[in-house]
């Protein structure tokens, strides 16, 4: 907990950082990206150039200054970020360079308002947070057995096409060697080299069941649109990930875990590519618990934009008390004429009905889509406790401010 003398200046932070964060977060990364190129390798260089990683980290930083004391909401995020932080190989050593290029932003940002007792005050709390995410970090590899950044080589076995703009990967150790244990709903992080050098990670949700000899993540090929570059890492795979390529792959990390073992009813709702770890949780309870019930829910822009149709059909096949509802956008000549299709966005009212007061739901897709499901969930009386998702990419961390 920061000190008394600390805390009236992190308290008088939050309007300050509401209305000038993502000034302070885009000097951070420049001043930082100059000064240690290398670290480039670790950060997502598509979110840098459209913005969304400064907003991301304004947020985060806004929503720790609004929520130091508050150990309940802080958490669950800090428990999220250090899985993702674990994912890419974050170090100890790394925080103290985050710490001064951050602070020499929110100096070079707020100038003559960023006092000496201003900047000793977040140097504390920086501190202690820093000191929070090494501890837990550390706790992580040395679960997983693993030193930071460890890399293995998996070869690509099969790669299959899940509608217009994704692709499955299923993956094998090339050393022969059994693969770690995961759960539906974590992620591996694919390491890419590319021709200038430079080194990409990305993380992707791993799409299947856990079963110890193969691993499967689905990448949606993200093409430049609006201002956005195209994701080097989704596109490269795309053209160059063949059966025989051998894949540099991270430890399965990830806090986001449906609870796929259990006899309670379970509604898993997606959109998008967020479908992957709903597949993963769908097979391993098709496999564990086939008589279970569940509402499986999924939108997208149209038919040929659905993945894992396969998937959901065999699901269907052995699973008496599945209830699906897939929503599409856009309709028009896919051929459906089965009730569990419908045109249009999600709408949950839509959906079939679950006894919402002990039922646990959850969420995966664009940041946009789970805010409104989440409200409207809200509003049909699901409880908050009742509700989880995870994010693809930076997130904003509205539900803490």
């Amino acid at each position: 907990m920061v000190s008394a003398t600390a805390r009236p200046y992190i308290d008088a932070s939050v309007p300050v950082l509401r209305d000038h964060g993502v000034a302070i977060t885009r000097t951070f990364y420049h001043n930082m990206f100059a000064a240690h190129p290398e670290l480039t390798n670790l950060f997502n260089m598509g979110n840098q150039a459209s913005g969304v990683q400064q907003q991301s980290l304004a947020a985060a930083v806004f929503a720790y200054a609004a929520n130091i004391d508050n150990a309940a909401a802080l958490g669950p995020v800090v428990n999220r970020i250090v899985h993702k932080h674990a994912s890419v190989g974050i170090t100890a050593a790394h925080y103290p360079i985050v710490g001064r290029h951050l602070l020499g932003a929110i100096q070079e940002v707020l100038g003559d308002a960023a006092t000496p007792a201003l900047i000793a005050a977040w140097d504390e709390a920086y501190s202690e947070l820093a000191d929070i995410f090494i501890a837990t970090e550390k706790t992580l590899y040395a679960t997983a057995g693993i030193t930071p950044g460890q890399l293995r080589p998996m070869r690509v076995t099969a790669v299959s096409d899940q509608g217009d703009e994704m692709k499955s990967f299923v993956l094998e150790a090339a050393d022969g060697m059994p693969l770690p244990r995961f759960v539906p709903g974590q992620y591996v992080s694919v390491s890419v080299p590319f021709a200038d050098g430079s080194t990409q990670l990305r993380q992707y949700s791993l799409s299947d069941k856990p079963d110890g000899q193969t691993l499967r993540i689905t990448v949606k090929r993200v093409p430049e649109h609006a201002g956005h570059p195209a994701g080097h890492v989704s596109n490269w795979l795309h053209a160059h990930a063949t059966v025989g390529s051998i894949l540099q792959v991270t430890h399965p990390f990830g806090d986001f875990a449906p609870d796929t073992e259990s006899n309670m009813p379970i509604v898993l709702l997606s959109a998008g590519v967020g479908i992957t770890p709903m597949i993963a949780a769908l097979n391993r309870i098709a496999a564990v618990n086939p008589a279970r019930e569940v509402i499986f829910a999924h939108a997208a822009r149209s038919a040929a934009h659905q993945g894992h149709s396969a998937d959901i059909a065999a699901a269907k096949a052995i699973m008496p008390n599945l209830r699906t509802a897939i929503f599409l956008e856009r309709s028009a000549g896919s051929g459906r004429a089965d009730a569990a299709f419908f045109e249009g966005r999600m709408d949950i009212s839509l959906v079939p009905e679950w006894t919402h007061a002990d039922t646990d739901v959850y969420l995966c897709g664009p940041v946009a889509f789970m805010q409104k499901q989440w409200r409207d969930l809200l509003e049909a009386g699901v409880p908050a406790q009742r509700l989880h998702r995870e994010v693809f990419g930076p997130e904003l961390l509205d539900y803490l401010t």
